[in-house]
């Protein structure tokens, strides 16, 4: 399996920092299916998410439909601000 330049790899954690959950393991899921064999650990150390999430990410994109279409959580409000 080939990875990603360490260039991509920060923008992809970049923008993987601004996504909602639900958006994060659908994200994660097509980059690890584009990877193939080996895909789904390498994404899930570079996002240092559970590989679990990423498999349940692959899960939903098969659905023919979103069953929670309108449920996305918010971000956690830093309790330091």
């Amino acid at each position: 399996m080939t990875g990603y330049t360490k260039d991509i790899e920060l923008k992809m954690q970049r923008l993987f920092a601004t996504l909602s959950e639900k958006d994060r393991r659908r994200y994660a899921a097509i980059e690890a299916a584009k990877l193939n064999h080996g895909g789904i650990e390498y994404i899930s150390n570079l996002f240092t998410i559970d590989a679990k999430t990423v498999r349940r990410g692959l899960t939903e994109l098969e659905l023919p439909e979103d069953p929670a279409q309108s449920r996305v959580r918010k971000k956690a409000v830093d309790a330091n601000t």
